[in-house]
């Protein structure tokens, strides 16, 4: 270890992207720490002399931040890229943060002061195609990264950078893949499009109106890894019924997946699908709607995780407006 690297030190610190659903929009737990400044997500320091694991330190000072007591969650990934903390002569140690993925019910507003729910797709807008193509894509992101492969050096890298676009963004005919996330935040950051990039100091960051908004340190890569991760896993293991109610109609289960895949779901063969699978079953009673006629009541039969190694929601369904 250089001098210069036992200087700064490394401290851990614990990230949380903390997700619900409610009236069919995915949401995510923020908190602001300066006025007027960016969201960020709820984070903390692993303390090694009271934490006994990382879990156990994310879930105590979470509880202490947001008033929460977290039931699902799971780790991400580690996150230490430089722009995460940018160190400076005297600010002190490198943070390298451990970012996890955590699932609640929402019950109401957040008691916790200067904390709020967010819509996620605040953060990243091209990734909703629930009722259609969302138009950002082709005004402004596709026309961006054809000038970003355009501006390589060598045909190569030009032609490995269009392709990249089109595989992230289902451009050219490609079809959309709701897990690539994390590629497409990725993508748009290296090409300076987002206003991370700008803040970083990197090259490629453009004077254009930044795309989505932005969250302080590498937040936003955390949210995006989450929600790939989200995505991906709730096809084979029923995590989604996390986020529901003990009883729950067809239809508010279908808006759930369809809030955090980002795609809109065929309702035939999407009941006919979670039904088949023995993912849930009939309570016998009937829910009160506002108005239409009353649905069936169902709930998550937890036999099937005894029963199928994955079982899961699979996607019966494609993006419109392509």
């Amino acid at each position: 270890m250089s001098a210069t690297a036992d200087k700064l030190g490394v401290n851990i610190g614990l990230s949380a992207a903390i997700v619900s659903v409610a009236e069919d929009e995915p949401s995510v737990i923020v908190v602001r720490h300066d006025k007027g400044g960016d969201d960020a997500l709820p984070f903390g320091p692993f303390d090694p002399s009271h934490h006994r694991t990382l879990e156990s330190g994310l879930r105590s000072w979470v509880g202490e931040q947001t008033y929460l007591d977290l039931g699902y969650a799971e780790q991400l990934y580690t996150f230490g890229d430089r722009g995460r903390h940018l160190v400076t002569p005297g600010e002190g140690p490198r943070v390298v943060s451990v970012g996890y993925l955590a699932l609640t019910r929402q019950s109401g507003a957040l008691k916790a002061p200067e904390t709020y729910w967010r819509n996620w797709y605040r953060y990243f807008p091209w990734e909703d195609w629930r009722k259609e193509r969302p138009q950002i894509i082709a005004e402004t992101i596709a026309p961006a990264l054809r000038n970003y492969a355009k501006a390589a050096t060598g045909d190569e890298l030009v032609e490995r950078r269009r392709d990249r676009a089109r595989l992230c963004f289902g451009l050219d005919g490609r079809p959309w893949d709701e897990e690539r996330v994390l590629e497409r935040y990725e993508l748009l950051y290296e090409a300076g499009l987002v206003q991370e990039a700008a803040r970083d100091g990197r090259d490629t960051a453009k004077t254009v109106e930044p795309l989505g908004a932005g969250m302080v340190f590498d937040h936003r890569r955390i949210l995006a890894t989450a929600i790939s991760r989200l995505r991906g896993k709730m096809k084979y293991r029923p995590v989604v019924f996390e986020l529901m109610p003990p009883t729950f109609t067809l239809l508010e289960l279908q808006r759930t997946v369809e809030a955090i895949s980002g795609v809109q779901l065929h309702k035939q063969n999407f009941r006919r699908l979670v039904e088949d699978q023995g993912l849930v079953e009939g309570t016998g009673k009937l829910a009160a709607p506002a108005r239409g006629r009353p649905a069936e009541l169902f709930r998550f039969r937890r036999e099937v995780l005894r029963e199928r190694p994955a079982p899961g929601v699979r996607l019966a369904g494609r993006p419109r407006g392509r």
